[in-house]
């Protein structure tokens, strides 16, 4: 397993409010606390998503399950809880940037910063 970030204090502060435990509706998370630190590498490392170590489990499985929590604003809660310590009160997930790192197949054309069109 990689090295975890979080602390298992944090981890009790805010395990008991993230969807997938025991007790909500839908289907149970096999593991939150895994799926939290997967996101956490892609945050720090700046990896495509493609790039997740398979300890996390499958990439994209790791990504939708992040655009889900994005959407019903879990992230912005989990982050709020703890950027009250020191450790993550400078760290920021944009999701936007996440999210370009799944679209890795759509490469752009190199642009003419001059504007000008190229003689052909």
């Amino acid at each position: 397993m990689a090295r975890r970030l979080l602390h298992d204090d944090q981890w009790r502060r805010v395990e008991n409010w993230l969807p997938g435990k025991q007790g909500d509706p839908g289907r149970s998370a096999a593991d939150n606390r895994l799926f939290v630190e997967a996101v956490l590498w892609v945050a720090r490392t700046g990896a495509p998503w493609r790039d997740l170590p398979p300890e996390f489990g499958l990439w994209n499985s790791v990504y939708k399950r992040f655009a889900r929590w994005e959407a019903r604003g879990v992230w912005h809660r989990l982050f709020e809880e703890l950027a009250q310590d020191a450790a993550f009160e400078e760290l920021n997930l944009d999701c936007t940037a996440l999210r370009a790192h799944a679209g890795e197949a759509a490469k752009k054309a190199p642009r003419n910063p001059s504007g000008a069109r190229a003689a052909h």
